[in-house]
């Protein structure tokens, strides 16, 4: 049963949906704890200690973190995976082009493709520069999210990579919240105006939060 449902079309879409609300709900939780950066460096640092404490003394030391880093990861691949085999299937079933030019699609719908990719290689960048501070432009210092943060909002190639990737981010979601919803069947004719405004609202609204970050480094707001 399993097998036959992930080998269906409305099976990988499904998948697809669902791994998309799990990455859309750990965004949302990750804007909130980086929006602390505007309270100062005594907030957003205390924040990253106690994301190595959170559960305790239930949960080991660093258990939640690393629990909600595989269920993240687990999402990501699913989602990449599907979104591939996604896109195979839909160029097969059409191996020529169309005689007549078909209705043109929004910008978030002709750009998911190559939009997922720049994200793909943005989570490893970022991981590699706020993470493990492989690539950081300055003295990374682990715990100490507020200095490694303006460190790369320091530099011109560090916010041209975030805003981008956001901007790619805002145009991903504006669709991908639209699409979960058709597939997850949460859409009707009566509530697909609603929708499609939520999700134009709830994608400018994230795009912002997270731009909103280097720009406060770069006008010295966060410094």
């Amino acid at each position: 049963m399993a097998r036959t449902m992930w080998d269906s079309t409305v099976g990988k879409k499904t998948v697809m949906a669902v791994s998309g609300l799990i990455m859309l709900a750990y965004l949302v939780v990750h804007l909130y704890g980086n929006l602390k950066i505007f309270f100062g460096p005594r907030e957003i640092d205390d924040y990253a200690v106690w994301l190595r404490y959170v559960g305790a003394p239930f949960m080991h030391h660093e258990w939640v973190l690393w629990l909600t880093r595989i269920v993240l990861v687990a999402a990501v691949v699913a989602h990449a995976v599907t979104a591939y085999q996604l896109s195979r299937r839909d160029i097969k079933a059409r191996p020529s082009k169309y005689v007549h030019k078909r209705p043109r699609s929004s910008y978030a719908t002709r750009t998911m493709r190559w939009g997922g990719v720049i994200l793909g290689l943005f989570v490893v960048w970022h991981i590699l520069d706020l993470t493990t501070g492989t690539v950081h432009s300055g003295g990374f210092q682990d715990l100490h999210p507020y200095e490694n943060v303006v460190d790369t909002f320091s530099t011109w190639y560090g916010n041209v990579i975030y805003i981008v990737a956001m901007l790619a981010l805002g145009l991903h979601i504006r669709h991908g919240v639209w699409s979960a919803a058709q597939t997850l069947g949460v859409s009707s004719r009566a509530w697909d105006r609603a929708l499609k405004i939520s999700a134009n609202v709830f994608a400018l609204l994230l795009t912002a939060g997270f731009i909103s970050i280097p720009v406060g480094v770069m006008t010295g707001l966060v410094s």
